[in-house]
C-alpha cells in the first residue's frame, strides 16, 4: 500500500474552485478518494486562522475528516493589503515528510512550488502528485509534477454552497 501525504493550500482551492467553477472543494469526497490510492500517513491543510464562525466551523470539519489544521494570522497591512501566505510553511513540511512517502499529493496552483517538487522528486525518488484547476494552475508547477489532476466534479460541492 502506497504511503501518502496531502498537503492542500486551502486558500488557493477555495479561490481557483471559486473562480473557475463558482463552487467550493469538497474535502470529504475528496479524502474518500484518498483512501483508495493508499494510507494517508500525513495530511495537512493550511489556512487562514480567522474570527469568522463560519472559518472555524470549515475548520473543525477538515479536522474531523481527518486533515492537520495549520493556522497563520490574517494580517491586514496598513496600505489596505492583506497577506496571509503558507509558502515556506507548505515546503518545509514537504521536506520534512518526503523521506517518508512514495507520494506527495499538493493541492495548489501556485508556481512557487514547482523547485520544490523536482527536488523532493531527484532526492528522494518519490511521486509528486499536483490537484488543481487547469486554467489556474501556473505551468511550471504542473510541468514540475510527476503527475497533474484537474480537480474532478465530484470533488466539488453543489453550486448553492460558495
Amino acid at each position: 500500500m502506497k504511503k501518502l501525504g496531502v498537503f492542500v493550500d486551502v486558500q488557493n482551492i477555495y479561490y481557483t474552485t471559486r473562480d473557475a467553477y463558482g463552487r467550493s472543494f469538497n474535502y470529504r469526497s475528496f479524502w474518500d478518494h484518498l483512501q483508495q490510492l493508499g494510507e494517508v500517513k500525513v495530511a495537512h491543510a493550511y489556512a487562514i486562522n480567522s474570527q469568522d464562525i463560519q472559518q472555524k466551523r470549515f475548520q473543525r470539519s477538515l479536522s474531523h475528516i481527518g486533515f492537520d489544521v495549520k493556522l497563520k494570522p490574517f494580517i491586514q497591512r496598513s496600505d489596505g493589503s492583506a497577506k496571509c501566505d503558507w509558502d515556506v510553511g507548505i515546503a518545509i513540511d514537504i521536506m520534512e515528510s518526503a523521506q517518508d512517502l512514495d507520494l506527495m499529493l499538493l493541492l495548489s496552483g501556485d508556481g512557487d512550488f514547482a523547485m520544490l517538487l523536482e527536488h523532493i522528486m531527484n532526492k528522494h525518488q518519490i511521486q509528486t502528485e499536483v490537484i488543481g484547476v487547469p486554467e489556474l494552475t501556473a505551468n511550471a508547477l504542473a510541468q514540475a509534477c510527476t503527475t497533474f489532476t484537474p480537480i474532478r466534479p465530484e470533488w466539488l460541492l453543489s453550486a448553492n454552497t460558495l
